[in-house]
């Protein structure tokens, strides 16, 4: 089955956006400086129903280890603080077991990148087990990028709501509103193309 089949299934789908530790030049240098590494500090998702309408909400911070104190880059990246941490975060363990949990009723989860492959990166990083290995995870960011005609470097999740003509959400590097800036383009690609195939 595509890519663009899985989209317009009449399946349940999570829609996820994750964010991580970074520093000015640091995506330029893919992560290659000095004691840089991706480590999750956030998740963010949607369950979306049969009718790619929202029927839950997940959001949760992340404390890093290797890196437990925010850059000022990414603090004012993502707003999200080294207080919110302190006061809401959780170990990388607790948030995907959580996560797997909130995944259980979807056919698969998608994301506009490899954050799938971050999450595994994450897990390796610090010793655990990744708890989201029978999830089905798919990447539809080629997908929607051919769709749109579109250089797959040239758009990030907050802006693709734009690039399909649609309102843009309010926040751009925050996980949840990035996952919701996914999914309302999933949703427009439902109303617009009639076909459904069941999983």
């Amino acid at each position: 089955m595509t890519t663009m089949e899985m989209l317009l299934s009449t399946s349940p789908i999570v829609v996820y956006d994750t964010e991580f530790t970074s520093w000015p030049g640091a995506n330029e240098r893919n992560w290659n400086g000095p004691g840089e590494h991706r480590e999750i500090v956030q998740i963010g998702a949607v369950l979306l129903d049969a009718k790619r309408e929202e029927v839950g909400v997940f959001s949760q911070l992340v404390c890093p280890k290797i890196n437990p104190v925010l850059s000022d880059y990414f603090i004012a990246l993502t707003g999200i603080t080294n207080n919110d941490l302190a006061a809401h975060g959780q170990s990388l363990l607790d948030a995907l077991q959580q996560f797997a949990q909130f995944c259980s009723e979807a056919a698969f989860a998608c994301a506009f990148g490899i954050d799938h492959k971050i999450i595994q990166e994450n897990c390796d990083l610090i010793g655990i087990v990744n708890p989201l290995t029978s999830i089905k995870f798919v990447d539809v960011r080629q997908c929607l990028c051919d769709l749109a005609k579109i250089n797959p470097s040239k758009v990030y999740s907050a802006k693709l709501p734009a690039v399909f003509g649609l309102q843009p959400q309010a926040h751009a590097h925050d996980g949840l509103s990035d996952a919701r800036a996914i999914a309302s383009v999933l949703c427009h690609l439902r109303a617009k193309y009639p076909q459904q195939v069941t999983l």
